[in-house]
């Protein structure tokens, strides 16, 4: 198998790393999980995917997961870019695994000026060096535990996750960016999915071009003094640039919700608060 030969990745930035999983159930199907957990939902933060106090012992426990089920014999490449790499857990890999460190510079800043160097700085590492290194690159929040085996049935030119949380909604009631002057705007009668920041991924190139919309969007919208959430401007991203690979809400389950018979396997399981 082509793929075979082919170098995956794994990228952190802060609280970000690289990683994905596919699943293919049709929405039909996955109906039915709504009733199960339905009155259990509540409105997730989404502001805290980009906070940089991450726990060393969450990520830790994630790469650990990520070691053991993702990409089984094949090359990953883990990649960490963090303020310090002096508080970083030891972190044991097994065979065909790597682990890069690299030290963000910069002073104390606001949320959204780091939330922006982060991006700076993935932006410059994938122009740089990571997409003569790997073929795929895939973008993860490090509050998740992998749970079980998945492999390169996975890879797409781009992939994105589906929101667990607003999957059984309307177009019209997702938390899309409403402001029609701000860059990620999307108007009430448009829009298909909602899609959940927790993962997204695709070649190094289609990375960066997701990347560079993001930045270019942060600074559009100073101009008008306003200000939108990473996950508002991924989700304007793919309704502009419908992404070739979609993953069904079991790759990013959240263990708080009873988890219906239609599940059979939890290949994620995401914790909404890093401890």
């Amino acid at each position: 198998m082509q793929y075979k030969k082919e170098t995956l990745l794994l990228i952190l930035l802060a609280i970000l790393l690289a990683l994905t999983q596919r699943y293919s159930r049709t929405k039909d199907h996955l109906q039915k999980m709504y009733t199960c957990w339905r009155d259990h939902l509540e409105e997730p933060q989404l502001e805290s995917w980009f906070n940089p106090n991450f726990s060393s012992e969450s990520l830790r426990r994630f790469i650990k997961s990520a070691n053991k089920y993702f990409m089984v014999g094949y090359n990953v490449i883990f990649y960490i870019l963090a303020d310090g790499t002096s508080n970083l857990p030891y972190l044991e890999l097994g065979p065909l695994r790597t682990l890069k460190m690299w030290r963000l510079s910069g002073e104390e800043m606001t949320y959204e000026d780091s939330n922006l160097r982060n991006m700076n700085n993935m932006r410059y590492k994938i122009m740089e060096h990571i997409q003569y290194e790997v073929n795929f690159l895939f973008v993860m929040t490090a509050n998740q535990i992998i749970k079980n085996h998945f492999g390169v049935e996975t890879l797409g030119r781009s992939v994105a996750q589906l929101h667990a949380w607003w999957y059984f909604k309307q177009p019209r009631e997702f938390p899309y960016e409403r402001r029609r002057k701000a860059s990620a705007f999307i108007a009430f009668e448009e829009g298909d999915f909602y899609y959940h920041s927790a993962i997204v991924g695709g070649t190094p190139l289609d990375v960066l071009d997701l990347i560079e919309h993001y930045i270019k969007g942060i600074i559009d919208d100073r101009t008008n003094e306003l200000s939108s959430t990473y996950e508002r401007h991924l989700n304007k991203y793919f309704f502009i640039k419908k992404p070739v690979r979609v993953l069904s809400p079991e790759y990013n389950w959240d263990p708080r919700f009873k988890t219906p018979p239609e599940i059979w396997h939890i290949k994620v399981a995401w914790q909404p608060r890093i401890t």
